[in-house]
């Protein structure tokens, strides 16, 4: 009889037992967080504060990928100088590239930027195209969906709650972008430089012209005379905002703005980067409003 109970106690455990989910960035796991809710573990791998190219591989990761029965990764070339070699070190067959617990989101965007070819020559540039996809908020819908379906094979359990989930977060979000589309036709004159081309798809959303980068190349840090040309460049059309993000040296957008008189716009790369964006909702306002300000 005890047998018996126990067997049933245990059966009821693993039928409603949450699920670990990784994700290697902060806004996949905010998505990831909306559509599992209470039935999903999360833990961010990548901290939003560096830069996600060259997270920090530590030991204590390796902890969180070998318990993890999914992990959830930005894809399009961003995770390869960190990941790789935890993903080896973990020795968790479920969450290796191509097993059930494995998503690439990437596979899924419509990158742009994509190279004619690679070469060092150009910089660290991505051959599947600019991994960055994440700062336009027309891609939540897209990226909710993929991870909605992945929750929902692995989970046959719980798949009711993540429909409704789901279901309730993109009307949500449908609303969302109605009112903050109809707030970004104010910004369309806007004309920016960026340090790292970090905003493309954010600027090419909002028909915002980026009229170049600091960074000479991909990677590569600015010389004395590719900041002067660009100085020169901005002056001549009058550019007055630098988007600057958390990671990068400060120090060449600071003189830049002072030679031309624009401003230097923090902007987030990912949820939580910059004071005020720890949500969804607020990570894309708070781009919004460094941009158009």
């Amino acid at each position: 009889m005890k047998k018996i109970i126990l067997t049933l106690v245990l059966g009821v455990t693993l039928a409603y037992a949450n699920i670990n989910v990784d994700t290697t960035y902060s806004t996949l796991g905010a998505i990831v967080k909306k559509i599992g809710a209470e039935h999903v573990n999360v833990t961010v791998l990548g901290s939003s504060k560096y830069d996600p190219h060259f997270i920090v591989p530590k030991p204590s990761l390796l902890a969180k990928l070998r318990r993890a029965d999914l992990l959830i990764i930005n894809g399009g070339g961003l995770e390869l100088g960190w990941l790789p070699p935890l993903l080896r070190g973990a020795h968790n067959r479920n969450i290796q590239n191509g097993a059930k617990g494995f998503l690439d989101i990437s596979h899924s965007i419509a990158m742009i930027n994509v190279p004619a070819s690679v070469s060092r020559a150009f910089g660290d540039v991505h051959a599947q195209g600019n991994p960055h996809y994440i700062t336009d908020p027309h891609q939540v819908p897209i990226i909710a969906e993929v991870i909605y379906k992945k929750l929902k094979l692995l989970d046959s359990a719980n798949a009711t709650s993540y429909e409704k989930n789901y279901q309730v977060f993109m009307q949500e979000w449908k609303n969302y972008l109605t009112e903050f589309d109809a707030k970004m036709q104010e910004c369309k004159t806007k004309k920016v430089v960026q340090y790292h081309l970090l905003f493309n798809y954010f600027l090419n959303r909002y028909s915002i012209k980026s009229y170049g980068n600091i960074e000479p190349l991909p990677g590569v840090s600015p010389s004395s005379k590719h900041t002067i040309e660009l100085i020169r460049m901005m002056q001549k059309k009058d550019i007055k905002v630098i988007l600057q993000d958390v990671y990068h040296e400060k120090k060449s957008a600071s003189f830049i703005a002072d030679k031309t008189g624009a401003r230097v716009a923090t902007v987030p790369h990912d949820v939580g980067s910059v004071k005020g964006s720890d949500t969804l909702k607020s990570f894309y306002n708070t781009i919004a409003k460094q941009i158009c300000h």
